[in-house]
This record gives structure tokens, sequence and C-alpha cells, in this order.
């Protein structure tokens, strides 16, 4: 049955999640996910430029390797775009997963403890790999134009919810230090530099 009709709106993000699953002929099995984030509309990006409408913001793939107790044999992850530099460089961290057991195939849960040895973890990766929880409502209101209904990453009368969701938004990162300096947690400057 079909949603009833909307209330008139704007159409912002799409975020979209495919899940294939594989029997391997070495008797494993693979669990590959691909995750994208798009915007309806063009949008600066310090790192990247201009966005354009359907270009990904974020897209990542990973790929589970399983024997047939849900443990996990190997594990690849791939960015290949994503709003920040830095977002790639966590991928590696996966392989830590190695040998955890992600639960039955309906509750398939890995906690943010095992991610990344105790690390902090990439919120979207997360959702693709472990488990999809609602990230769509977050990323939609947390766009980079501001303005009704959405998040304003400047404005500190309370800690921002972006914060330690993943890599690039760790408290001790770049991008906090530059965009949210109240809640910047990392090293200070050098000697000299404001």
């Amino acid at each position: 049955m079909p949603l009833s009709s909307p209330a008139p709106r704007k159409h912002l993000h799409t975020r979209t999640i495919t899940y294939t699953g594989y029997e391997r002929d070495d008797g494993l099995w693979d669990i590959e996910g691909h995750m994208t984030d798009t915007k309806t509309y063009a949008f600066e990006n310090q790192w990247r430029g201009e966005i354009q409408p359907g270009e990904p913001v974020h897209e990542m793939w990973v790929r589970l390797t399983l024997d047939d107790n849900y443990v996990i044999q190997d594990i690849e992850a791939v960015t290949d775009n994503s709003p920040f530099e830095m977002c790639p460089a966590i991928v590696s961290s996966y392989k830590r997963l190695i040998g955890v057991r992600i639960g039955a195939p309906a509750g398939a849960n890995i906690s943010a403890s095992e991610l990344a040895g105790g690390g902090l973890h990439p919120y979207h990766r997360t959702s693709l790999s472990a488990r999809h929880r609602g990230h769509a409502d977050h990323d939609a209101r947390a766009d980079e134009k501001g303005g009704r209904g959405r998040e304003d990453l400047t404005w500190p009368r309370q800690r921002p919810p972006v914060l330690n969701t993943c890599h690039a938004w760790a408290t001790t990162s770049p991008a906090v230090k530059q965009f949210l300096p109240d809640y910047y947690e990392g090293p200070k400057s050098e000697e000299g530099e404001e």
C-alpha cells in the first residue's frame, strides 16, 4: 500500500543503499553494500569545489566476506566520494573487524567499540556495513546550505549532533577545528599560530 499524499514539500536529499549477497565457490559468502548520498541542489564544498545536483556527496562500498557462522573472514571498504579529503583514510581500520561475529542475518550488529578497535567509526559506512539506522533524516537536515529546518553547524547553543559521528566530524579532526572550533578537542596550534 503506498503512502498517503504528503504535505507540500521540497526534495533535498536522497540516500540510496543497495545490498547484494553472493555465495562464493570456496564456501564463504560475500555481502556487498553500496551507499550514495545526493542533494537536489548545487553547493560549494571546500575540498571538492561545487558539487552538482545528483552528484554523490558520499559514495561508499563495503564487501564483507563471512563464513557459515557469520564470522567476518575479510572486509574491503572503498570511498569514491566524500565531503572531506580525510574521509577515505579510515577505510584501512575496517580490517580490524576480521574475526568478529556479526550475528544472525536479520540482526547483523557490529558495535562502535568493535569497529576500528574501539576508535571512532565512520558513520556512513557503519550504516552500510553493519546495520541501517535512520541516518537519512540527519543528512537531509544537515545540508551545507543552512536555513530553516536544517542544522546550523556554527550555532553554539547546543552540542551539534554531528560530532563524533564519523572520522571527519571527530572532535579532534581538522574539520571540527575549522567549522566548529568551540567543540575542537585536538592538539592546540603550534606556538606562534593562532
